[in-house]
Formats: structure tokens, C-alpha cells, sequence
């Protein structure tokens, strides 16, 4: 995709990230935005950031170190697939955020190498809110019953929760788990004063449902690069 494209499909993913939170009464900058790279090169996303973008999400931990090697150090990287444990200690090297961490046994894995590498990394707890069996993720049911030792945790920074809805027929139909995300995520911070400031929820589909019910970061990479090849 040439450059005036991608600075085009920005702009218009901007302008709909802004009127969603104005319908929304939120206020003006309160979503960021994460432009989605996988698959797509580092002179791609460099294009990206010659139209003011800062701040890319990449599904593989190998991909991303690949691309964060070749592109200014001022970018923000955050991982938005699923983590493997081996992959663990590389990536608390590369991301400023991890949004996929999907069992207690990821999370304490995480503590562990965290405390050796003398780093205090921020992460989001991946919830399977429609239950597939496709899907990683903490079933609602499990987090909930699980949040005592999660709490427990002392050296990463639990700053909200994420999810991946249904492929589904219209960004609408997104919007209950969107709302279930958000409705279990005020009784966490409510029933056990566990604030969770962030909640990642929204692709290209469905964004602004998603900033209308309450997302802080949207994970969009379609809208602004084109397919995935």
C-alpha cells in the first residue's frame, strides 16, 4: 500500500476513534489507537509512522523483534497474540504492554521472569467472554473465582482486560461482549478494589461499538494497511 494511502486510512481511523468518543461523552484522546502490523513489513509500518503513528501491536513475538529492530527506537510496541511461555522473557524485553495473558499460570510464569529481569511489565488479562473454544482466554467464571491469587501477583502490573468477540454479521452484534467485558471488569474493581484502568476490545469491524462501550485501546490493522498477506 503507498504511503498517501496509509496516512489516508489513519486519518479516517482517527476520525472515527474521535466521534465515537464524542457520541460517547468520553473525552477527547482517551482511546488509543493500536495500528495492527502482522505480516505486514517494516517499510509498511514505517509508512505509518511518517503519518504520526507511534504506537503498533504485533501478534508474534519473532515478527515483531524482526520489524522493532529495523524502525526508530521512539515506536511503541505492544503484543496483542497469544504468548508462549518460551517467548516470555523476549518479550517483556520488546512490549511496553502484553494484552494476551490468558491463564494464571502464564501470569505467575511472567512474575518469575519479571523479578529476574528486574522489570515491572504491564499486562491485560485476555477474557473469552463468548466462551469458544477457538479462543484463548479466561472464562469469565474462571477469572472471577481465580482473582484472589491474581491479586497476589507483585511484579506485573495487571492494568485491565482484553477480549476478541465472534466473527459476526455487523459491529452490533459485537457489542454484548463488549459490554460483558466492561460489566465484569467494574465489578472486579468494585467487589475486590482491583483497579483495571484499560480495556482492549475492538478490531476493525468493530471499533467504534467498542469505544461507545468503553474500550481504551482499539486493535486495528485492516482499516489502515489493507489485508494481511
Amino acid at each position: 500500500m503507498e504511503p498517501e494511502e496509509i496516512a489516508a486510512n489513519l486519518e479516517k481511523v482517527r476520525t472515527t476513534v474521535a466521534e465515537a468518543e464524542k457520541k460517547s461523552g468520553r473525552t477527547a484522546g482517551s482511546v488509543e489507537l493500536v495500528a495492527v502490523t502482522k505480516t505486514h513489513s517494516a517499510e509498511v509500518v514505517q509508512r505509518a509512522v511518517d503519518a504520526g503513528q507511534l504506537l503498533f501491536g504485533e501478534n508474534r513475538v519473532q515478527e515483531a523483534k524482526a520489524k522493532i529492530s529495523e524502525l526508530p527506537s521512539k515506536l511503541r510496541w505492544h503484543l496483542i497474540g497469544h504468548l508462549q511461555s518460551n517467548k516470555a522473557r523476549l518479550a517483556l524485553t520488546l512490549f511496553e504492554m502484553i494484552h494476551g495473558v490468558d491463564s494464571i499460570d502464564l501470569l505467575q510464569h511472567l512474575n518469575r521472569v519479571a523479578q529476574d529481569l528486574g522489570v515491572f511489565p504491564r499486562v491485560l488479562l485476555q477474557v473469552n467472554v463468548a466462551g469458544e473454544s477457538s479462543k484463548f482466554g479466561f472464562p469469565p467464571q474462571k477469572l472471577w473465582s481465580e482473582v484472589e491469587s491474581i491479586v497476589q501477583i507483585d511484579r506485573v502490573q495487571i492494568e485491565g482486560l482484553m477480549t476478541i468477540p465472534p466473527l459476526v454479521a455487523s459491529s452490533e452484534h459485537s457489542r454484548k461482549y463488549f459490554v460483558q467485558l466492561r460489566e465484569l471488569r467494574d465489578r472486579l474493581e468494585r467487589e475486590f478494589r482491583f483497579p483495571l484502568p484499560h480495556l482492549s476490545m475492538g478490531m476493525t469491524a468493530d471499533y467504534g461499538v467498542a469505544i461507545e462501550e468503553g474500550a481504551t485501546l482499539v486493535r486495528v490493522g485492516t482499516a489502515i494497511f489493507g489485508e494481511r498477506h
